[in-house]
């Protein structure tokens, strides 16, 4: 499946600081989408994202929480789970897919709780864990960060088929990477690949099928 890349411009970067979380409700991506993805890969009737139940990647994770505590899919057995990688300084992208995340929360009503969101860090030298619990409380405290040092994300982002790379912009340097959204139902099987594009809506409907019993 080929990635789809969050780009950001060296201005965007350098506007972007830990203190400015308000751009998280600010929206507003510059995503460089590629609409092809669902057409080559084959969406099943009924969701509105991408269906990759069956895939031979994305099976498992195990990276560290802001607690220092190990952690791996198996915790999270029996919830749903949104899994997005991204970064704290991120402008735009990020933000605006953690806002939905919590958005789309909300919109399942009591099945909100069912909901695990889970942030893992592309940029682990930057994103400490007092940076990112502060970062994860501003969108929803429910939701958890998680990060590993160079090697362990490498091999996060291969088993995911995850793109990062750091970009200098001047003295300092932002991350391009994967935008995309993955979907673990309640079994933990992987199952969706969301596009960034899509809505709120498109998310809570493919979220509640998932959540219908069989």
């Amino acid at each position: 499946m080929p990635p789809v890349i969050a780009h950001h411009s060296p201005r965007r970067a350098a506007l972007t600081r830990l203190g400015g979380i308000a751009l998280a409700a600010l929206g507003g991506a510059s995503l460089l989408a590629c609409d092809k993805l669902a057409e080559a890969t084959g969406q099943r009737a009924g969701f509105r994202g991408i269906d990759i139940t069956g895939a031979d990647y994305g099976r498992e994770f195990r990276l560290t929480d802001v607690d220092g505590r190990e952690r791996t899919l198996a915790d999270f057995r029996g919830k749903l789970v949104l899994l997005y990688f991204g970064f704290v300084q991120c402008p735009d992208v990020c933000p605006t897919a953690l806002t939905r995340a919590a958005e789309v929360k909300r919109m399942l009503g009591p099945d909100g709780d069912k909901l695990q969101v889970i942030f893992v860090t592309v940029d682990p030298d930057r994103d400490t864990p007092e940076m990112l619990r502060q970062y994860m409380a501003a969108f929803d405290p429910s939701f958890v960060a998680l990060r590993g040092d160079a090697e362990r994300l490498k091999a996060t982002a291969t088993e995911f088929k995850v793109y990062y790379k750091q970009v200098p912009t001047g003295s300092s340097y932002t991350m391009d990477h994967t935008a995309l959204s993955y979907v673990f139902d309640t079994q933990g099987r992987l199952r969706l690949a969301l596009r960034h594009e899509q809505t709120a809506q498109d998310y809570a409907h493919d979220l509640a099928l998932l959540l219908r019993p069989a």
